[in-house]
């Protein structure tokens, strides 16, 4: 097995369970402890793991991007129930924009029936789970490859997004907060989906309820650029208070 393999192997069992020991993870390889702790040493480095005495814990700040696979495996019964819902609120021959997000996968996994659709997405996932769909219409956006979100990115990918005009826009993010809105990892990815919001009619946010009351590091827009909110849980009824003073349309699985 490959090094990156490895480390990639030890994020999903971060992620599934929280934190991992050396001699535990040297057993399940079969490489030795030094080698484990080398690995843990990479993934220190690059912000997604904290090391701790013999092992280490996932990096829960939400400035960190975690690779797309690891991030992909958290709550998808959640995620699933969110894509059951936004499929009610899109119609036969919508035109509508998918960002690159994990749970924008679970819609377009659950979107293949829906006829005459146009879906324009930044997402390399949402490309190939459309690419039997007959009747859907795909549009790439183009851009420079971010390996880590398996997306589309830059200058190119925000010109194509301005050349259409959509019905809906159905976007995640990082976390969401009362104050400070909505917002994601970084400005790269926060910008796309600035453009994103711009080219549409209505927005539509598709987000777990693992993401309230959370602040990551880059802001997309206030709260009251949102028309409908869509979650796997009735959030608390302080958030539904806001919702409703900027307008937002809750939707929430019972």
């Amino acid at each position: 097995m490959l090094a990156a393999e490895r480390r990639s192997r030890i994020l999903e069992k971060l992620y599934e369970e929280r934190s991992v020991v050396v001699s535990e993870l040297s057993r399940e390889f079969e490489v030795s402890e030094e080698t484990i702790r080398r690995d843990l040493e990479k993934l220190s480095d690059d912000g997604q793991v904290v090391k701790s005495y013999g092992g280490a814990v996932l990096n829960d700040k939400m400035s960190i991007d975690l690779p797309f696979n690891v991030r992909q495996k958290e709550n998808p019964g959640g995620k699933q129930k969110i894509a059951e819902l936004v499929c009610k609120e899109i119609g036969d021959g919508d035109h509508i924009l998918l960002d690159a997000s994990t749970t924008s996968v679970f819609i377009a996994r659950n979107l293949k029936q829906k006829k005459r659709m146009t879906i324009i997405t930044n997402s390399i996932e949402n490309l190939l789970e459309l690419s039997e769909a007959s009747d859907i219409n795909v549009i790439s956006t183009g851009g420079v490859f971010n390996p880590a979100t398996m997306s589309l990115l830059g200058r190119r990918t925000a010109e194509v997004i301005r050349l259409y005009n959509v019905d809906k826009v159905f976007m995640s993010c990082k976390a969401i907060d009362k104050e400070k809105g909505i917002m994601d990892g970084n400005d790269d990815i926060s910008s796309i989906k600035q453009e994103m919001i711009a080219s549409a009619s209505r927005v539509y946010l598709a987000v777990d309820s693992s993401k309230f009351s959370k602040l990551a590091l880059s802001r997309i827009c206030p709260l009251s650029s949102v028309d409908v909110l869509i979650t796997d849980k009735k959030p608390s009824e302080e958030w539904m208070r806001a919702f409703k003073e900027n307008n937002i349309e809750c939707i929430y699985a019972e």
